[in-house]
């Protein structure tokens, strides 16, 4: 543990000012639930910054002393990050490398897979359910959000960390998910789409991609027009949901019916 008592410390520099920061090197992991996620991830830690506070709580729950630990009060780490870091712990690692699409999709049964997903946060939240309902890894196309940017890890709560990811182009997904075996539904609000539960009531395939596309335009019509479109049951006066809702509804369903 390195107790710090000044903002200005130069080996605080990785974590200054980081709502100005983006980097294809590291990434930030934010608040005490998270940082343990990384320290369980596999990946390599750099350092943690944690107040007194923060520190006692990881330190009851994790194992720290193989980590280079910064310790300060709430105001130096306020000061060194830029806003309140009011959950006190940060922690930067090692990206993970790019993961070939194969990788991903070797011995996987469900696959989510994002057409043009470019909210940090939804990004995040649509990891959270994957990873807790069942999906084996996340596959992105070009125009989808990093993965790995701070407020997606903040918002997945580390789950991001513990999913195989891939990005690719569509076409070349699609003609990787059909070589492989799977069925692929293309989520959307449209009324002449499938029922969910309709599907599912038929059989579960063995292997299944789930497809979702961005708040507002949703799927573009190349994926809906080449792929089984799936609605999940709403009230007809209600536009959609929210993307990351939609990923948990349709996860569900799947694995509750799933053996």
């Amino acid at each position: 543990m390195i107790s710090i008592d000044d903002a200005g410390d130069p080996r605080l520099d990785p974590y200054r000012s980081l709502r100005a920061r983006e980097s294809t090197e590291v990434l930030w992991a934010e608040g005490p639930t998270v940082v343990e996620r990384l320290l369980g991830s596999g990946l390599t830690v750099r350092s943690l910054l944690l107040t007194p506070a923060a520190h006692a709580r990881l330190a009851d729950r994790c194992v720290l002393e193989h980590h280079k630990v910064f310790v300060a009060d709430q105001r130096t780490v306020n000061a060194v990050v830029g806003f309140d870091l009011h959950r006190g712990a940060i922690a930067i690692a090692d990206r993970p490398p790019p993961r070939p699409l194969a990788d991903v999709l070797d011995g996987a049964r469900r696959v989510v897979v994002l057409e043009g997903i470019n909210d940090a946060e939804n990004l995040g939240a649509i990891a959270r359910s994957a990873r807790g309902l069942g999906a084996d890894g996340l596959v992105l196309d070009p125009t989808s959000a990093d993965p790995y940017y701070r407020r997606s890890v903040r918002v997945s709560m580390g789950e991001m960390l513990h999913l195989p990811i891939a990005r690719a182009p569509l076409s070349e997904i699609f003609d990787a998910l059909d070589d492989g075996g799977f069925h692929t539904w293309a989520l959307t609000p449209r009324r002449d789409a499938t029922l969910i539960g309709d599907l599912v009531a038929a059989g579960v395939p063995a292997r299944l991609a789930v497809v979702l596309g961005a708040e507002g335009p949703g799927l573009s019509d190349a994926v809906l027009g080449s792929r089984t479109n799936v609605r999940i049951p709403q009230r007809a006066d209600v536009d959609s949901l929210n993307v990351g809702h939609a990923t948990a509804a349709a996860l569900a369903i799947v694995a509750s019916s799933s053996p």
